[in-house]
């Protein structure tokens, strides 16, 4: 592939690919892009025709990228993130410090970190639209990579590659176990973890990180798991579960704090012997990637507040 043969590939040919590396399926991407499966085939194949190599392999259930199918779908995604990034910062130099920051984080972080900094901004920048999405790590990180975020507050999954990221030290969280205000071990001082391992209770999914917290702590005791778990990806779920049997839910510290705003007496949280800690996250952005000013501000104010949060600690 030349020079000459990179300069003549159109906006429409790097979405394409980007769809593609994303869909991977090609019906999915013309539909995704609103243009004809055969208009599809045909710009793929002109594609490849200019770089001198196949991009996808194909399947009878979709396509997979080659190696040069991954390098030109990264530089695409990367080119077309810069083209919607450089139309953000024009509309916020045009109308002052507006248009959308995207931020993504896990539940405990959101709560913490994210919705102070969010407050301080929106006092300050009222016209800034502000999108929080809260969603598992791996979820954000993708979303990250396809220029859908900002940056994040999140946990980067063993054996994920780090390459492109630029990772800042984050905020450490302890888990706390609720229970019901009449539960049997409410009130209690110092609660063996193996005395309420003995009662039913509500996890995350298995290998999310507050399940992965409370396995490891029991482990640590010499214990199995609870032999009566419930699964629930939801904490609103997980507390209605809890809120009139005798289950252990197991939350971040800023969802336990919410449980008491307005003297709330429903729930009360386990004083456990040894305190569950989980894995802490980390502020993630892209590498070589130019915020926006708002994006800027948010970032900021988000270091902010893992400063006064280490310090509250």
């Amino acid at each position: 592939m030349t020079a000459r043969a990179v300069q003549t590939l159109k906006l429409s040919q790097l979405r394409l690919i980007a769809a593609l590396d994303r869909h991977r399926q090609i019906v999915h991407a013309a539909e995704a892009l609103g243009i004809s499966q055969p208009a599809a085939s045909r710009s793929l194949a002109e594609i490849e025709r200019l770089v001198g190599a196949p991009l996808f392999d194909r399947h009878p259930r979709g396509m997979t990228p080659t190696a040069a199918g991954e390098v030109v779908a990264r530089r695409a995604q990367a080119m077309l993130t810069g083209l919607s990034d450089l139309a953000r910062e024009l509309e916020e130099i045009q109308g002052g410090l507006s248009g959308t920051v995207r931020v993504g984080a896990v539940t405990g972080p959101a709560l913490g970190c994210v919705v102070p900094a969010l407050r301080r901004l929106k006092a300050a920048a009222p016209g800034l639209e502000i999108a929080v999405e809260v969603a598992p790590s791996a979820a954000l990180l993708a979303m990250l990579d396809q220029g859908a975020l900002d940056f994040l507050l999140a946990r980067v999954p063993s054996g994920n590659p780090t390459d492109g990221l630029r990772i800042e030290p984050g905020v450490r969280e302890t888990v706390r176990c609720l229970v019901r205000g009449g539960h049997p071990l409410a009130g209690r001082e110092g609660v063996p973890i193996a005395e309420a391992a003995t009662y039913p209770w509500v996890l995350q999914d298995r290998g999310a990180p507050i399940r992965v917290a409370v396995e490891q702590a029991l482990w640590a005791e010499g214990l199995d798991p609870p032999a009566d778990v419930t699964a629930a990806s939801s904490p609103l779920v997980a507390l209605a579960l809890a809120a009139d049997t005798d289950c252990v839910c197991p939350v971040s510290q800023e969802v336990a704090r919410l449980t008491r705003v307005g003297g709330g007496t429903a729930f009360t949280t386990l004083d456990l012997a040894r305190p569950i800690e989980l894995a802490p996250c980390q502020l993630i952005s892209l590498a070589g990637r130019s915020l926006s000013p708002g994006a800027e501000r948010m970032l900021a104010l988000v270091r902010e507040e893992i400063f006064a949060a280490a310090v509250r600690v």
